[in-house]
């Protein structure tokens, strides 16, 4: 997302009515822009190697319908790990063969269901791919293959980081005889012709990426060489290319991590093995951002507040864990120009009915004033689209947009949620259920 067009889409924004008293927070999208990490991507894996490589975007980074069908358009895939993702995926026509399932909790329906409409699946223990000797027994056009977790450790956000010793993801490698038994699980099974490893995503260097990469392929060689064949003619990597969220700077990119991964495994690209590819925060969280009418302004202990409509619905992780999820505010004036004058050290705080509801805390930021317009920036991925319904706060609406030679146009994402909508969720047509 570049400066100006985000400029002139925030003024845009503001000009046709998208933030009001009614919609006071409003989530935009640039079009433009998601297209672009789309090529970035192609274009990286396609100068490394040869060999077909289906890049499946990992919905739960933003489950809305037109985001997966604009990157369909672009090519891209879906990886989904559940029931309603994979109907989201549907829904935007992604095609089957273009769709990889992954759940460390699959249930036989879903598998059932998978299997039918030729989905590849992942299973992700043991037990899973017991139930899965049955299903496929029955015939099927899905490719499988098993999730395994190489253990070569975390990054710098425990949460995210899948490739611990304990993690509970995927068969371990590394534990006593576990190796042995997953080269066992292969060779009993000839049909299972994929083999999967994600290390983990944001907080995760590019080095232990590769490091779990490195550890898969050694993995299908070995497998490969005990079947005398290759038995596993697909590897799927994964995603979890960390986002920098401290500037403009699309760092790291698509290209340096491929190009690492040629110089570290470069058995893995030399056109043997299909690739499978599942990133979801790269492609959309730098093309994103939330703005928020300032409501009120005041000043607690001698630091100046401004209390906005975006909080912890939109902003979960920054609200809960800021030190691991910083965002960039940036302040704009009741027109959506950028705001200037001298930086203030001052909060901006969101709505909700607790003291930790805040986007930023002692930042330096023109002083805001009622009426204003704060942007929360890099939102693209599990802000605006992974709403939290605390205090029953309404899903902000999301609009795409697109520069063009008449201006910025505006399309419709999602609808802003209603009061009513709220109430229904809520039980609003049973009321007297518990009396």
């Amino acid at each position: 997302m570049t400066v100006d067009r985000r400029n002139q889409a925030i003024r845009a924004a503001v000009a046709q009515g998208l933030l009001t008293e009614e919609q006071p927070v409003a989530a935009l999208l640039d079009v433009a822009g998601i297209r672009e990490s789309a090529r970035a991507l192609r274009e990286a894996f396609a100068a490394v190697t040869d060999a077909p490589v289906l890049h499946a975007f990992a919905v739960k980074a933003a489950p809305l319908v037109p985001v997966l069908a604009l990157l369909g358009a672009e090519g891209i895939g879906a990886e989904v790990a559940s029931p309603g993702e994979l109907a989201l995926t549907r829904a935007a026509g992604i095609p089957a063969a273009r769709t990889v399932l992954d759940s460390p909790a699959k249930t036989p329906g879903e598998l059932r269901e998978a299997l039918a409409l030729g989905i590849a699946v992942n299973a992700d223990n043991p037990q899973e791919l017991a139930r899965i000797d049955a299903l496929a027994a029955r015939g099927t056009e899905s490719p499988l293959g098993l999730r395994v977790n190489p253990q070569v450790g975390g990054g710098s956000i425990g949460a995210l980081s899948t490739a611990t010793a304990t993690s509970k993801f995927g068969v371990v490698l590394r534990d006593p005889g576990a190796r042995e038994q997953v080269v066992r699980m292969y060779l009993d099974r000839p049909w299972l012709t994929r083999l999967h490893t994600h290390t983990g995503s944001q907080g995760i260097p590019l080095a232990r990426m590769v490091d779990g990469v490195r550890e898969a392929h050694a993995l299908a060689e070995e497998i490969n060489a005990a079947a005398g064949r290759q038995q596993i003619d697909t590897i799927d990597i994964g995603g979890g290319l960390p986002v920098n969220f401290a500037s403009d700077d699309e760092t790291p990119t698509y290209a340096e991590y491929a190009a690492l991964l040629k110089e570290r495994v470069p058995g893995l690209l030399d056109g043997r093995y299909g690739l499978v590819t599942e990133f979801g925060r790269s492609l959309v969280a730098k093309h994103g951002l939330i703005l928020a009418r300032v409501e009120y302004t005041k000043v607690s202990g001698g630091r100046p507040i401004a209390v906005t409509h975006a909080g912890v619905q939109v902003a979960t992780r920054t609200v809960y864990d800021p030190a691991s999820w910083p965002l960039r505010i940036h302040a704009y004036d009741g027109e959506g120009r950028p705001k200037t004058g001298e930086p203030v050290v001052q909060d901006v705080a969101g709505p909700a009915c607790f003291a930790g509801d805040l986007l930023a805390e002692a930042r330096a930021l023109p002083l805001l004033a009622p009426g204003d317009v704060v942007a929360a920036l890099d939102t693209g991925a599990y802000y605006f689209a992974n709403h939290f319904g605390y205090n029953s706060l309404p899903r902000p609406g999301v609009h795409g947009y697109a520069l063009g030679a008449d201006g910025v146009r505006f399309s419709l994402v999602r609808a802003p949620q209603t009061v009513a909508e709220i109430v229904a969720e809520g039980g609003g047509g049973q009321p007297d259920a518990l009396l």
